[in-house]
């Protein structure tokens, strides 16, 4: 019989890391270099024989550490977790430093974030004037991610297929069990092997929507920090309905990783001493953002009376955008104007404003800027013809040297730059059999004179030097 549990267990798989985080100031210290700010000076207390008995079998190691350039040159580095490599001793250094303070109200510049379905997210910065004007800065942007979303809804698909031929072979398999008590052993490993299956592709969705949320949650910091904004207001969907959706929207709209977003937002905005605050999402995108008046939804705006979602009409100001940019700018108004209405919830410890003041939404509306006066591009004048046919493209390969003594047509190739114009025919070397003679009638060629020039009706005499290779497959017209 074994004599301890420690007998009874087998030996412990753990991965070869020392934390020195448990260490004291006795056996691992850390500090930056003086002389050098991107390196730290790692010294450890290291036994110098494999059973050390007392202190002087141990000695004190400095390892020099070259910080990346993540790491702010104020920020304080604490002791790492050293791990192997391939090889190489790694070490994984955690460092704190202050960052600016989030404010629930007093803020001049927004960035306003809308949810979308295709298009994940879109946001824009707006401006808060002192005379209660909110002004755009830009016309916004869009995160689109396709592609992934794509391949989410086919991880999806493919997982509730599984999860179908699971339950169809444990109905199968019960059954059986039922009537005759022998189990079915085909269907038991097919369905052993459909779980792995299942279990593979629910983790292959989770590390794409972690992937996706901290994409997506970077891009907006970054709007956030380029705008010089200090609060990102995002819509709460929590306090819309999905009703009248369907089932297939509704769960396309429960798959989405909106709430992974949030949280990696909030953690990457609180390192710049931004605000992450939700809005209530009622009306962002049934009202016009200049005039607050409801708009009217179209397919597309070449498609102005085909009823749809995409596209937004305005029928009092007569402003007109995509649904998605509109809803960020009534989004970031709204927020502004209700910056004093934020509080902080005490479940999450999030920034959240509840309600919409029916005063303040009255004034939560873009004031649109005018644009700037340009260049007068107005027609004073005809238009210049074009050409309908192109011109041709001229030869890469030079004209040959000139033949001595007279001579028949000169090749194709580059004209002659050494003169203001071509000489005219007479000029060229050329004989009587050039041209074709007028015999009888009335028929006389246009430029039929003796040494006029080529025409339908020329003879041009054959060269007297060598043939000249065909260089002229790769010609072609200008598009």
């Amino acid at each position: 019989m074994p004599t301890s549990v420690f007998e009874l267990e087998g030996v412990p798989r753990v991965a070869r890391v020392l934390l020195l985080s448990a260490c004291d100031g006795q056996q691992a210290t850390i500090e930056r270099c003086v002389d050098e700010p991107g390196r730290v000076v790692l010294r450890l207390q290291l036994p110098v024989r494999p059973d050390p008995r007392s202190y002087r079998d141990w000695s004190w190691v400095a390892c020099r550490i070259n910080l990346p350039p993540t790491v702010p040159a104020g920020a304080v580095v604490h002791l790492p977790t050293l791990r192997f490599h391939q090889g190489r001793v790694c070490a994984d250094l955690a460092y704190s430093h202050a960052v600016p303070k989030t404010r629930r109200a007093g803020h001049m510049v927004a960035l306003g974030v809308d949810w979308g379905l295709n298009t994940l997210l879109s946001a824009g910065a707006v401006r808060l004037h002192e005379d209660g004007q909110i002004t755009t800065l830009g016309s916004g942007a869009r995160f689109q991610a396709a592609g992934v979303l794509a391949k989410q809804h086919r991880l999806r698909r493919q997982s509730e297929k599984l999860h179908t031929k699971t339950d169809r072979h444990q109905r199968l398999t019960g059954g059986r069990a039922q009537q005759d008590l022998k189990p079915n052993v085909p269907l038991e490993r097919k369905q052993a092997l459909i779980r792995d299956e299942i279990h593979h592709v629910s983790e292959r969705r989770s590390h794409l929507n972690d992937a996706l949320a901290r994409s997506a949650a970077r891009w907006a910091v970054d709007q956030a920090v380029a705008a010089r904004a200090t609060v990102i207001y995002l819509e709460d969907l929590r306090s819309m309905e999905a009703r009248g959706m369907g089932r297939t929207m509704n769960t396309r709209l429960s798959q989405t990783v909106r709430g992974q977003i949030a949280e990696h937002m909030r953690h990457l905005a609180a390192e710049t001493g931004i605000a992450v605050v939700t809005v209530p999402a009622r009306g962002t995108s049934k009202h016009c953002p200049n005039c607050l008046t409801p708009l009217r939804h179209r397919k597309a705006a070449d498609r102005p009376t085909t009823p749809g979602w995409k596209w937004a009409l305005c029928p009092g100001c007569g402003w007109q955008g995509d649904r998605d940019q509109g809803a960020w700018r009534r989004i970031a108004a709204r927020g502004l104007t209700h910056q004093a209405k934020t509080v902080v919830d005490r479940t999450t410890a999030t920034m959240v404003i509840r309600v919409t003041v029916d005063h303040l939404e009255a004034r939560a509306a873009i004031t649109p800027t005018t644009p700037k006066a340009g260049r007068d591009r107005s027609k004073t004048g005809p238009t210049r013809h074009k050409p309908t046919r192109p011109t041709p493209r001229r030869r890469r390969t030079p004209s040959p040297t000139r033949p001595q003594g007279p001579a028949g047509k000169r090749p194709e190739g580059h004209a002659h730059t050494d003169r203001p114009r071509l000489p005219r025919a007479a000029h060229r070397h050329q004989g009587v059999t050039t041209i074709s003679t007028p015999t009888t009638g009335r028929h006389w060629p246009r430029g039929a004179a003796l040494g006029a020039g080529f025409h339908l009706h020329a003879h041009a005499t054959p060269p007297r030097w060598e043939t000249i290779p065909d260089t002229t497959s790769d010609t072609g017209s200008r598009g």
